[in-house]
């Protein structure tokens, strides 16, 4: 069942007013996402270089479904950091349709959302959707981390679209504070998904422990 969401409801506004939720005021707030990162093999670079042609050939000309982005981009990156093997466990979530109206004109896009441990939500939306960035789908990631069982433990997320990548971090003792990551690109000479990877690999020790 998808559970259709005004993108103008579930806004940034929304969950400060509703939640109390604020941005951290520190780059030390979230330094997982680049500070003692794991080392990246040459063998996980190849295949990553091999992501990177595999996913700029399939855009040329047309947009990648989520499921695409899925199966082309997302899934290397899953097993390269090991979130296939236990402890993990990878759940799907309700799926979010996401409505803007402009003009008269309503534009819909479908956000699959993944998982893991019930701290760390992914959430996938279609490449090159006209009218639909990384931006569109962050509050919705905050929507669902401020879920956190755990609300001891930190919860983050990563928004993505296949060429383009923002980490987000959240805790709630006290009151709810967030942080972004920088947003990596494929569309960069160098492979930012070296990047990605390793902060994918840090998280992965981080929820572990």
């Amino acid at each position: 069942m998808v559970q259709v969401i005004q993108a103008q409801t579930v806004n940034i506004t929304y969950l400060k007013e509703k939640f109390g939720l604020q941005l951290a005021d520190s780059d030390q707030f979230f330094t997982e996402w680049f500070e003692n990162l794991p080392v990246i093999t040459a063998q996980e670079k190849q295949t990553l270089d091999r992501v990177k042609t595999n996913y700029l050939s399939l855009v040329e000309g047309r947009p990648i479904s989520e499921e695409m982005v899925k199966m082309v981009v997302l899934a290397p990156l899953l097993d390269l950091a090991g979130f296939y093997r236990p402890p993990f466990d990878i759940q799907t979530e309700q799926s979010i349709e996401i409505t803007l109206e402009d003009a008269g004109e309503i534009a819909r896009e479908r956000i699959d959302v993944l998982v893991i441990k019930q701290q760390f939500w992914l959430l996938i939306i279609e490449s090159q959707s006209a009218g639909f960035s990384l931006l569109t789908a962050i509050p919705q990631a905050l929507a669902y981390m401020l879920s956190n069982p755990n609300p001891k433990r930190p919860a983050f997320g990563l928004v993505l679209n296949g060429s383009d990548f923002i980490f987000l971090k959240l805790t709630k003792q006290d009151s709810p504070i967030y942080a972004l990551s920088d947003e990596f690109t494929l569309l960069k000479r160098k492979n930012e998904l070296y990047k990605v990877l390793s902060i994918l690999k840090k998280l992965s020790q981080i929820l572990i422990k």
